[in-house]
């Protein structure tokens, strides 16, 4: 019996946890939300509190909400699963959310690669839970979802996990100390026990935000850490959609734009009678005046586009100011780099513009010069012919 008593003694304890996992997919330039509307049943808008000091002026996108499965799961093969549910949000810039969240009671050795594991007999995992459920929505959604100037054979997608912790029978900051490099290497990815280095540990809890004393959060690349006993995160899990939404919707944008500088790239060697890139044949190919003029069209068309998309995403959600989610959300948006994803862009915009200006003039300039020599000719015919004559 004291042996038992050991055993359980060194076990290691079990918290209650809501596991929410987000997919993001970038389907199209946009998504008619009135459309969408009639084809999918759901509810437009975003709700959130006005809490954690949250001005009035603090603005939300307004997606199309989708409910998908709600409600405890008798299925489940774990006793400790005490529920599943489940929504997409459609946005009008072209993307799909889907969002998973399961409630269960486990330790934290336990929750190390939760996403991968059988939920129940008809859910394999988390991911493969979200695929399917984006496949369904996209196939109902083909109709009100512009694609312009898209890649459709190449979807991007970003996945983010948020681990929501209730009571942890300790403060939330005593609870990060006794726990930081099991917490380090759940965000980050790793095995369980992994021999992480103490400066990763100090790197990743180095940052966590407060509100009261009775909640605490933590972010990385692509997990979270959420401690409140209350389970009062919703705003907090908003807003880390939200810096995931537009991570998504820049990386999209700046693959995007590389493929259309390698095609520019081609035009350009096209117009100065070179061989194209990854092209088997040898045979050069030409680029006519008319194709110039409908490129130079579709390009300043991206280029309006994209110029469009920079714009919502900075109006979409104004999460702007010195309050505690606009802390947050600066905090991830630094984590992801959306400032420099944001210059990438701008920068390709320029340059592809800037590409195809030089061939438009070097193109007006070799029609002038043969003006030029037509004129000279039809001027000279005559007067040779007077002279011989």
């Amino acid at each position: 019996m004291s042996a038992k008593r050991a055993a359980l003694a060194k076990a290691a304890p079990s918290y209650a946890v809501e596991i929410v996992r987000m997919s993001l997919y970038d389907v199209g330039r946009s998504i008619n939300l009135k459309k969408a509307t009639e084809l999918l049943p759901g509810s437009p808008g975003m709700r959130i509190m006005r809490r954690r000091d949250t001005p009035q002026s603090h603005m939300m996108p307004t997606p199309l909400c989708v409910d998908l499965r709600s409600g405890p799961q008798k299925t489940t093969f774990d006793d400790n699963v005490e529920g599943f549910s489940a929504m997409a949000r459609i946005y009008d810039e072209g993307v799909i959310s889907v969002v998973a969240r399961l409630k269960l009671v486990a330790s934290i050795e336990e929750l190390h690669g939760i996403e991968e594991r059988a939920v129940s007999s008809t859910i394999r995992n988390l991911d493969t839970y979200n695929d399917e459920r984006y496949k369904i929505i996209l196939e109902q959604l083909l109709p009100a979802i512009s694609q312009d100037h898209y890649d459709t054979e190449r979807m991007e997608k970003e996945d983010y996990t948020a681990f929501c912790f209730a009571d942890v029978g300790m403060s939330p900051s005593d609870f990060l100390e006794a726990n930081g490099k099991a917490l380090t290497t759940l965000m980050s990815g790793e095995p369980w026990n992994a021999s992480i280095h103490l400066s990763q540990v100090r790197k990743s809890m180095s940052n966590p935000y407060s509100y009261s004393e009775n909640d605490l959060a933590i972010f990385d690349m692509d997990k979270c850490v959420i401690i409140d006993s209350e389970r009062d995160y919703e705003d907090l899990l908003l807003i880390t959609e939200l810096a995931n939404y537009q991570f998504l919707e820049l990386r999209t944008l700046d693959r995007l734009l590389d493929r259309w500088l390698d095609e520019a790239e081609d035009d350009v060697n096209a117009f100065y009678n070179k061989v194209p890139r990854n092209v088997k044949s040898k045979r050069k190919r030409t680029i006519r005046s008319g194709a110039l003029q409908r490129k130079l069209a579709v390009i300043q068309a991206l280029r309006l586009d994209a110029l469009f998309i920079l714009e919502n995403l900075e109006n979409s959600s104004k999460i702007i100011g010195d309050y505690f989610l606009g802390s947050v959300y600066e905090h991830l948006c630094g984590i992801f780099n959306t400032a420099g994803w944001t210059r990438s862009v701008e920068r390709r915009l320029d340059a592809l513009q800037n590409v195809y200006e030089i061939v438009k003039g070097d193109k007006n300039e070799r029609t002038m010069l043969v003006l030029e020599i037509v004129f000279i000719i039809v001027c000279i015919i005559p007067i040779i012919q007077f002279a011989l004559g």
